[in-house]
């Protein structure tokens, strides 16, 4: 009974190192699209290309104009008072005759 137990694992374990073999190494082909693993992908044509200048230059314009029209929203919009105006009173600091 062991014995054709070690049989049949034998068998199964050859079966398995047998398919494992011939699998290993391959890869499956695919012709769906362009591969560009280590090397440059298609060149765009120049349609392609003048239209993401295009893109890229309108919209660095619109940065480019909010911000000098619109700088409040990075300065914001309100006036920022002098620290230097401030009381003590106002900072929360005591007097100084107090202990």
């Amino acid at each position: 009974m062991l014995s054709s137990r070690a049989l049949l694992l034998g068998r199964l374990l050859q079966r398995s190192v047998a398919s494992r073999s011939s699998t290993v190494g391959k890869q499956t082909v695919r012709q769906a699209h362009y591969v560009s693993y280590r090397k440059n992908g298609p060149t765009p044509n120049m349609a392609v290309r003048g239209l993401a200048q295009l893109a890229g230059g309108m919209m660095w314009w619109w940065v480019l104009w909010h911000l000098f029209h619109e700088y409040e929203h990075i300065t914001g919009e309100f006036y920022y008072p002098d620290p230097s105006e401030w009381t003590n009173a106002e900072l929360g600091i005591p007097p100084d005759d107090e202990e």
